[in-house]
């Protein structure tokens, strides 16, 4: 009799245990686009990718490393068939060449997304409403893998076709 009451209350400990974990773990991890804060200052910039792999909305924008920023929008321009990023950056980084440019790049192997911006060197700087044209777009692992094998294939079946077509001198 005793035993069972110390494995019900175990067992309710653990389960209270777990949704105490459940609710620190949704209060660090915000969802994605989800603000509790209100509009946050700075100036807002746009740069064109043809292909943004899966960035998200909140994603830091940084420069040599340091978060200047944050991903604030991202949409399909119909027109030029590409992906539009719209960028916030923070104010105190208004010196930003116009010259710049954004890549898309990889937290680790396989991490999150966001957007690197290497400085140009003009003297004209970034402001509220300006277009970052030189990007690059994110690179998907997949693709690069497909690409990897599919080499190997095709120096493979060249190898064994060429082998076939030589022939002998006599």
């Amino acid at each position: 009799m005793q035993s069972n009451r110390t494995l019900e209350i175990g067992t309710g400990l653990f389960v209270l245990l777990g949704f105490a974990a459940l609710l620190f773990l949704t209060t660090q991890l915000p969802a994605s686009g989800v603000k509790f804060t209100g509009q946050k200052a700075g100036y807002h910039v746009s740069a064109d990718f043809d292909n943004v792999g899966d960035l998200k909305i909140g994603s830091p924008v940084t420069i040599s490393g340091v978060r200047v920023g944050e991903v604030s929008s991202i949409r399909f321009d119909s027109r030029v068939y590409k992906a539009v990023v719209g960028m916030r950056i923070d104010p105190q980084y208004n010196e930003i060449p116009e010259d710049s440019f954004a890549s898309i790049q990889t937290e680790g192997l396989l991490g999150g997304k966001y957007v690197g911006i290497s400085p140009g060197g003009l003297d004209a700087y970034l402001k509220e409403g300006s277009r970052i044209d030189q990007t690059q777009s994110a690179i998907v692992l997949e693709s690069l893998i497909n690409k990897f094998f599919a080499s190997f294939a095709s120096k493979g079946s060249g190898e064994s076709d060429s082998a076939a077509k030589t022939e002998p001198k006599k």
